[in-house]
C-alpha cells in the first residue's frame, strides 16, 4: 500500500503528520493524521484514535482538540481518520444536507445502494487503518484506546463496545448516545442500512450496552463521557440519559460528567482534553 505524506509538522518534540492512501474498504482516496509523540524515538507507543463528528475531517481534532501536549507528556501517539469516504464518484445526500453523505459517514458499514460501496467507516477504522498505523508508525497494536466527539462518540462508543479484545479505553465528548432514537440516526440509519431496526442497533451504543452479559459489562475498564449543559443538541440529538440508563441496568461502568455553561463545540472538548487523555494513559500504560 502506497502512503503519501501531505503534510508533517513539528509538534511538542513529536510530529504531527497528515497522510493519503488509496482505502480498500472505502474504494476512494482516504486522508488521516497522526500526532507521533516523543517517546516513540525509543520505541513503539500507545496508541489513541480520535473519531470527529459531523461535517469535520481528520484536521479538525488536530488543529482544535488541544491535545498534543498532554499526548507528548504522555507518550500516546494520536490518529484520526476522516468523517467519510470522499472525492468524484463517492455518493453524498442528494438534497446537498449537512448530517448525511460526505462527512457523515456514522462510522458504520453500509449495506444499500448507492452508499455500500464506499461508506464502510466501521471496517476501514477498525481494520484497514489500524493495519495501516501498526505496519507503518512507532506502534503498539496491543494498547490501543478510542475516543471521540459528537457523530464520532458515537462511533467510539460503538466500536469500543463491539471491539473490547482490541480498544481497552473508551470514552466520548457528547456523543449521540442512542441514533436509533434521534432525527440524525432516524435519517442516516434506514439510508445506510435499510428498514430492518435490527440492524440499526448494531450501531447504537445504548442498545449495545444493554445487550451485554453480566461477565463482558465486569470486565470492560468502563467509559468516560463529557457532556455540555448548554449544549444546543443535548435534548433532541444526544441522550445521554439513556446511555446512563443502559449502563446502570447492564452493570457497566460509566463515569458521566455535566458541565454547566458548556456547547457542543471545541472550546469543550479542548477544556476537558486533558481528562481524556489520562483516562485513556491510565488503562494503557
Amino acid at each position: 500500500m502506497t502512503l503519501e505524506r501531505v503534510s508533517e509538522y513539528h509538534s511538542f518534540d513529536g510530529t504531527v503528520g497528515t497522510y493519503r492512501h488509496q482505502s480498500t474498504e472505502t474504494q476512494c482516496a482516504m486522508q488521516f493524521s497522526v500526532f507521533v509523540p516523543p517517546q516513540a524515538k525509543a520505541g513503539p507507543v500507545p496508541v489513541l484514535t480520535y473519531l470527529a463528528g459531523l461535517t469535520c475531517t481528520e484536521d479538525t481534532f488536530m488543529t482544535k482538540g488541544g491535545a498534543q501536549r498532554v499526548a507528548a507528556e504522555l507518550g500516546l501517539m494520536l490518529v484520526a481518520p476522516d468523517t467519510s469516504p470522499r472525492g468524484e464518484g463517492v455518493p453524498d445526500d442528494p438534497e446537498g444536507s449537512w448530517d448525511f453523505g460526505l462527512g457523515a459517514g456514522f462510522y458504520l458499514d453500509a449495506t444499500e445502494a448507492p452508499f455500500d460501496k464506499n461508506y464502510r467507516m466501521y471496517s476501514y477504522v477498525t481494520q484497514e487503518l489500524r493495519t495501516l498505523i501498526s505496519n507503518t508508525f512507532p506502534a503498539r497494536p496491543e494498547k490501543q484506546g478510542v475516543f471521540g466527539h459528537s457523530m464520532g462518540g458515537h462511533g467510539a462508543l460503538t466500536i469500543g463496545l463491539k471491539n473490547r479484545d482490541v480498544y481497552a479505553s473508551v470514552s466520548a465528548f457528547a456523543p449521540i448516545c442512542s441514533p436509533m432514537n434521534c432525527p440524525w440516526g432516524e435519517k442516516a440509519l434506514p439510508a445506510y442500512l435499510g428498514l430492518n431496526q435490527a440492524e440499526w442497533a448494531d450501531y447504537d451504543a445504548t442498545a449495545l450496552v444493554l445487550g451485554l452479559s453480566k461477565d463482558a459489562a465486569d470486565a470492560h475498564s468502563g467509559l468516560l463521557v463529557d457532556q455540555g449543559v448548554n449544549d444546543q443538541f443535548l435534548e433532541s440529538q444526544l441522550h445521554p440519559h439513556l446511555l446512563q440508563n443502559a449502563c446502570s441496568e447492564a452493570g457497566l461502568s460509566l463515569t458521566l460528567r455535566s458541565h454547566a455553561g458548556y456547547d457542543h463545540g471545541y472550546y469543550f472538548i479542548s477544556t476537558f482534553m486533558e481528562d481524556h487523555l489520562r483516562h485513556h494513559a491510565a488503562v494503557l500504560s
